[in-house]
């Protein structure tokens, strides 16, 4: 038998992927079952707790993932394998079950990195801007120019995560690696790298234009 909630109860659940899939089981938001709901909710304390670690070093962070966050994690995939099959063999809840469970290596790999994020969405965000535009790109109809456009748009982007301006950035590289054509090595990349302590400050964002 479903539980009714209201569209403002579930709007205030964290929408990862897997918590989307959930809730796509039905037409209609208001007609989420009773497990989808509570697998909703483990999801949440697992995104919860992550969240209180975004000011933590590397490893501080992989400390309290495995402290706290793991076995959030374990009961989540326990509830998972517990009750997989009793949901229906077709449907929206079959289909979350079965990505998460065959995907699960790979949602755990966060546990055992304080590096990686617990999931995709800076990505996800960074893209949106090219999926949005890509209209303006259909011109590029070939193999190799979707090649370059790919490593252009992952330069730019690895440049704003490294809060370094694309324009400024760009136009560092296109005068600074002419200059070593003639190099027998490439050594001379690592300064040019996003993350480099070597790079220009005039090229570097102020904190105060981090958002633009």
């Amino acid at each position: 038998m479903a539980i009714k909630y209201t569209e403002e109860q579930l709007n205030s659940v964290d929408k990862s992927m897997l918590i989307q899939m959930f809730l796509n089981q039905q037409e209609q938001l208001e007609k989420v079952s009773a497990d989808s709901f509570l697998i909703i909710k483990q999801i949440q304390a697992i995104y919860r707790e992550e969240g209180k670690l975004s000011g933590l070093s590397a490893e501080e962070r992989l400390a309290q993932r495995q402290l706290v966050v793991k076995p959030l994690v374990d009961a989540f995939f326990a509830y998972l394998k517990q009750n997989a099959e009793r949901v229906p063999k077709s449907g929206k809840t079959k289909e979350a079950f079965t990505y998460a469970l065959n995907q699960e290596r790979y949602l755990r790999v966060f546990l055992e990195d304080g590096d990686v994020p617990m999931d995709n969405n800076a990505s996800e965000r960074a893209i949106r801007g090219f999926c949005i535009g890509k209209k303006n790109w259909e011109m590029i109809d070939t193999l190799h120019g979707a090649s370059s456009s790919a490593i252009i748009y992952s330069i730019a982007e690895t440049a704003k995560a490294n809060r370094l301006k694309p324009y400024e950035y760009f136009e560092f590289l296109l005068t600074e690696i002419p200059k070593h054509k003639e190099d027998k090595n490439t050594d001379f990349l690592s300064d040019l790298l996003p993350w480099s302590d070597a790079l220009p400050e005039n090229i570097r964002k102020l904190k105060s234009q981090d958002n633009k």
